[in-house]
């Protein structure tokens, strides 16, 4: 099943594009791959989620929060390609989580991205991927995370 019909089946509402807060651009095609810059888990209405996992945010709200980011990176990939259907692989993600010191589980809050990329694309959405913990993320961000995509054709 294509991207754009599973979106649909699933009953999802990508958002529009986040546009970059700063001097940069949301996504670089080069080589046949779609290079996409980190996204925050902002949501439609410009609210993010915001503090330190395992202090004031649990790792089910990061999860959600990691989610959000990967929807913004769907929505970004279509803004990109015209269309999901155009993905052909997730080739790599890298998620960062902004958590207290002694956080260890970022692994489990990133499969909140990549959980969807699998529900949306299938095999093609299980990327490489690494989970890393940050002493701090821009605006306080719970999570950001960047991939890059093999476009079909």
């Amino acid at each position: 099943m294509s991207g754009e019909a599973r979106v649909k089946e699933l009953g999802l509402q990508l958002p529009p594009p986040p546009k970059p807060i700063g001097n940069y651009v949301p996504y670089r095609i080069g080589g046949g791959l779609l290079f996409l810059s980190g996204v925050a888990p902002r949501n439609a209405d410009g609210s993010s989620l915001t503090g330190k996992v395992g202090g004031a945010v649990t790792v089910e709200q990061a999860y959600q929060g990691a989610r959000q980011c990967g929807l913004n990176l769907l929505a970004n990939m279509k803004a990109a390609l015209g269309s999901l259907d155009r993905v052909d692989t997730i080739l790599k993600v890298l998620g960062m989580v902004n958590g207290v010191p002694d956080f260890t589980e970022q692994p489990k809050v990133i499969n909140g991205c990549t959980d969807l990329f699998v529900e949306v694309l299938g095999e093609a959405g299980r990327p490489a991927r690494s989970a890393v913990g940050m002493g701090s993320l821009p605006r306080n961000i719970v999570v950001e995370i960047e991939a890059i995509a093999l476009i079909r054709g």
